[in-house]
């Protein structure tokens, strides 16, 4: 499941790192606005940030006054009624149907075009020449990147308590530059379940791809609380490596994702 071959790294973009990054921008914007009161603490301290997200938040008032969504002006919505309402789809995990699979991820409400962003694969994100040894005994959730970097997506053990140290050794003050949630039931980010994305078979073929995606220099601090990876070493001057899982035709409600683990694009 962790094997990779690109020709080129270049051909391993099945839409723009833009729309890739627009998309993210998106949906964590959202989140952040419809759980705009426990953002205070982070508000504070960016003055001129809370101004542009009261105005958003005026916005989507008087939209909801006309469309009814959120008419209870203090509702907070579900991650995944928010995921729904952002980008017209919801996904969740649930029982694969794939006989001795378990888990796999399946969209559960709206539809989802081609080319579109539907799951983020989380975890520690390791150097080719880091330590992840006794990680990766027996676990199933590593994932290699063309590069060689390695995810490690795993939500138990040894990966879970490291992925959770990392996250709260770079947390500043009241920034979180990471999502712990995806280690949980109750997720924050609801696009953090790509681990779960079962290997397509010859009855199921694969309807999503990984992408990498390296996040700039310039996303938001306030928004990187929704990004469910984080890097082993803190000490390295190096943009935080992602992989999305990006759709290869139109898929409908009900329908479960299926990737292929060994990814060719040619």
């Amino acid at each position: 499941r962790t094997l990779r071959y690109v020709p080129e790294s270049s051909q391993d973009k099945i839409i723009s790192d833009e729309d890739v990054f627009e998309t993210l921008l998106k949906i964590f914007k959202a989140l952040f606005i419809n759980d705009f009161s426990r953002q205070a603490h982070i508000l504070a301290l960016l003055p001129e940030i809370k101004c542009k997200y009261l105005e958003l938040l005026t916005v989507e008032q008087k939209q909801s006054k006309v469309n009814t969504w959120n008419h209870q002006s203090q509702h907070v919505l579900s991650p995944e009624e928010v995921l729904f309402n952002t980008l017209g789809f919801s996904i969740t995990r649930d029982r694969s149907s794939l006989v001795s699979a378990g888990t796999g991820v399946f969209v559960t409400k709206g539809f989802v075009p081609k080319g579109m962003v539907v799951s983020m694969y989380p975890g520690t994100v390791y150097r080719k020449h880091e330590p992840i040894f006794f990680q990766s005994l027996g676990n199933p959730f590593i994932f290699r990147c063309i590069d060689g970097v390695l995810i490690d997506g795993n939500d138990k053990g040894i990966s879970r308590s490291v992925y959770r140290s990392c996250s709260r050794r770079d947390q500043l003050g009241p920034f979180q530059m990471s999502d712990e949630s995806w280690l949980t039931a109750a997720l924050q980010n609801p696009l953090a379940v790509g681990q779960y994305v079962n290997n397509c078979s010859h009855e199921k073929a694969a309807n999503v791809c990984y992408q990498e995606f390296d996040v700039p220099g310039y996303f938001p601090v306030e928004l990187k609380q929704y990004l469910p990876n984080i890097v082993y070493s803190h000490d390295i001057e190096s943009h935080l490596r992602c992989v999305v899982l990006v759709t290869l035709r139109d898929i409908k409600q009900g329908e479960e994702l299926f990737s292929n683990y060994y990814t060719v694009v040619s």
